[in-house]
């Protein structure tokens, strides 16, 4: 082979490779996703204040290497995240402004490396495990379930809480999705720190409600509600959802919990609610992704999450009537919200 051989075959190799990372680099740039999430954790656009940065400044007032920042933001401003007016100098550009902790998404926390939004996105490391055995990766990656470390981490569970609790339009909607009058007692099972029944209480003065959750996390609920004054109509029991439940409400609510649980699991917590509310009570499932138009990626997206953080899993409108009829419940209503849940609305079978 000659020189010149040699050189266009080389020169093939790498036409080869460019076109085919063109094509597979939006799909598998780990890069700049971990560098976005960097820029969060460090909250670098809440440090710029909206002005232009020297990098040496912007290194000082984050803690950080000045060098090694600077490489940080050079990729991201080349990504179109953040900008660099002057070298060695950055910016906050439209993009990067998302990153700011007060953003009504919510983004900054959601993909702080420190809090419960980047320790959930880094269990994907351990998607290979998941995929080969079926069972949940964040055991591999941390080391214990993902519910024993949330209760053994005080800060990545208020972390967790104050997640759950964020979107206050998408708290609302689910509210609002429900008629609740008539309704005298509402019992929130797994309610965190209490964002839904707050909406709940706030809008129907007459109603009062039972707080349901692990001892920590209802702690955290009773002082939210007692800071918005509406822990006076609120009682509060710490413990699992898994062990008999406060009997005597009208309606048992379960937002957002039954996708995280698989179907052993889901059905224990299905059958708890049904013995709680008897024969004149109700179950109320509040789901998201079963109503129409709903975004199918993000669906499966969130299968594959649920199933990489805890072996639970996003289920069809069939999934879940299945489910409610091995508990024991009668599904006797179903409502589609604005912003895309799926309330489903059951009673317990006559024994």
């Amino acid at each position: 082979m000659t020189s010149a051989d040699s050189d266009q075959e080389e020169q093939g190799q790498t036409s080869a490779w460019e076109r085919a990372w063109k094509v597979l680099a939006p799909v598998t740039d780990l890069v700049t996703p971990m560098a976005v999430r960097v820029a969060a954790s460090l909250r670098l656009t809440d440090l710029m204040a909206g002005d232009a940065v020297p990098v040496e400044e912007l290194a000082r007032r984050s803690g950080t290497d000045a060098d090694a920042l600077g490489r940080l933001l050079r990729h991201l401003a080349g990504r179109g995240v953040f900008t660099e007016p002057q070298p060695g100098t950055f910016a906050v550009n439209e993009p990067a402004a998302l990153l700011a902790s007060d953003h009504p998404s919510h983004m900054r926390a959601q993909l702080d490396l420190d809090g419960f939004g980047g320790q959930m996105d880094l269990a994907f490391t351990g998607l290979l495990h998941t995929v080969r055995t079926g069972r949940p990766a964040w055991e591999t990656v941390y080391g214990t379930p993902y519910w024993h470390y949330l209760a053994a981490n005080p800060k990545i569970s208020a972390s967790f809480d104050a997640m759950m609790a964020s979107g206050a339009d998408y708290v609302a909607d689910a509210a609002k999705g429900y008629d609740w009058s008539g309704v005298r007692h509402v019992v929130d099972v797994g309610g965190g720190t209490g964002a839904l029944l707050a909406e709940v209480l706030r809008a129907n003065p007459d109603l009062h409600a039972t707080l349901v959750d692990l001892p920590d996390t209802v702690e955290r609920g009773r002082r939210h509600l007692a800071e918005l004054g509406l822990d006076a109509r609120c009682a509060f029991a710490g413990q699992s959802f898994f062990d008999p439940l406060p009997a005597g409400g009208d309606v048992y609510v379960l937002k957002r919990v039954i996708h995280d649980w698989n179907d052993d699991d889901a059905l224990l917590i299905l059958r708890r609610c049904a013995e709680a509310a008897g024969r004149h009570g109700r179950v109320v499932m509040i789901e998201s992704g079963g109503g129409p138009g709903g975004d199918p990626a993000m669906v499966t997206e969130m299968n594959l999450r649920m199933l990489v953080l805890t072996g639970g899993r996003e289920r069809t409108l069939d999934d879940y009537l299945a489910l409610a009829t091995r508990a024991g419940l009668t599904l006797t209503g179903v409502h589609h919200t604005a912003l895309g849940h799926i309330i489903l609305d059951c009673t317990p079978l006559s024994p």
